[in-house]
């Protein structure tokens, strides 16, 4: 038989469609790349949001990952049921979900969870809950460094948030959390040259607080755009996550890393309403749908243009549309695979081009247990 393509599948007939296709050989190779740009796994935190799997986690700690960032609770549990020694929620945790914060470390013993905080009245409930259940809580200071979306911006009010952390004896400090998601520059330099300026003042922040004897200081910068640059830097925590199952968007935009896709959307044309039309059964329900078109990279059909979308259906207009029949199989990588994950209970495990089993994806909704 002659050899496949990597992501097309042997055998379709009892494959539904849509179904989110992954690829371990493919994943295994991305998780040795990332060990490897980092040197070791001493200042690597992966981001579980991508993938949500525990499968996925737990080939990362056979690798001798152990600190893990993830952006729920339910993520966070997921982690810890995992066995994962050192959990950051790098999401500030506000109402309930600070009682399920608790909840987690009082589960979960073995563990070691910390989240983030950028204000004083959020530092005070955290405070106060942490005196009710005569225990201690370990934060972060998030950082606005450029994104504005999150964090605290750097200065006297920032300086004045830490040392109440850190002179809390109910609060265990443990430094500063840095996101730079909004750096997406295609050329390497210019997006080093960006991340360094924006870094520049978190170390100077940092030395600043050490100064004040507030140390032992560490940090935990970026994502998946920028981990090329700060998987270098001496003491700082990176924290890709994307680069797990890669995806389209990052993967024409960021030619300077090599990880390879390892999701795929399988997807078949259930319709041909006109003239050089084909409708697949990929909607909004199916993939991620707040970019503009095109969402998906549909092998085959890269000349194609992707002209509507609703619940259930995505609506291309091709100009060699009458070859091809309902019910032809396609292959698609989505855009943006993070959200495209949340939408599927389970995925599909796909070894030497034969369907071999199915992984939950366990953490997509919004609790396991806690």
């Amino acid at each position: 038989m002659q050899n496949l393509e990597w992501y097309r599948l042997k055998d379709t007939a009892n494959v539904i469609s849509p179904s989110l296709l992954v690829y371990p050989d493919r994943i295994e190779k991305n998780i040795k790349l990332m060990v490897d740009m980092a040197s070791s796994t001493e200042f690597l935190r992966p981001h579980i949001k991508t993938h949500k799997m525990a499968e996925i986690v737990q080939m990362q700690m056979d690798h001798g990952i152990q600190k893990f960032k993830c952006a729920t609770i339910a993520e966070a549990e997921l982690l810890a049921q995992c066995g994962a020694n050192d959990i950051l929620l790098a999401m500030q945790a506000v109402g309930a979900n600070m009682l399920r914060f608790f909840k987690l470390m009082e589960t979960y013993p073995n563990s070691k969870f910390s989240t983030l905080v950028d204000n004083l009245k959020t530092l005070n409930e955290f405070i106060a809950e942490s005196k009710s259940k005569k225990t201690k809580v370990a934060l972060w200071m998030d950082i606005d460094n450029g994104m504005n979306r999150t964090g605290i911006q750097i200065g006297e009010k920032a300086k004045a948030l830490y040392r109440k952390m850190a002179a809390n004896d109910r609060i265990n400090a443990k430094g500063l959390h840095a996101y730079d998601g909004h750096i997406r520059n295609e050329n390497i330099n210019e997006r080093k040259r960006i991340c360094d300026t924006a870094f520049e003042p978190v170390l100077a922040l940092k030395t600043d607080l050490a100064n004040d004897g507030l140390g032992p200081i560490e940090i935990v910068a970026g994502g998946s755009p920028t981990f090329p640059i700060h998987c270098k830097r001496f003491n700082v925590e990176s924290s890709p996550g994307t680069t797990l199952l890669w995806d389209e968007r990052y993967g024409t935009s960021f030619m300077d890393m090599n990880f390879l896709t390892a999701s795929v959307l399988i997807t078949r044309i259930i319709s041909k309403p006109g003239m050089n039309l084909l409708c697949f059964d990929l909607g909004h329900k199916s993939i991620a749908p707040e970019m503009e078109f095109p969402r998906v990279k549909i092998f085959g059909l890269e000349n194609c243009q992707q002209i509507g979308q609703s619940e259930e259906h995505l609506v291309v207009r091709c100009e060699d549309a009458d070859a091809h029949e309902v019910g032809d199989v396609f292959y698609a990588i989505p855009m943006h695979i993070c959200p495209t994950v949340a939408k599927y209970e389970s995925v599909l495990t796909i070894e030497n081009n034969v369907v071999t089993g199915a992984w939950k994806v366990a953490a997509r909704n919004q609790k396991i247990k806690i």
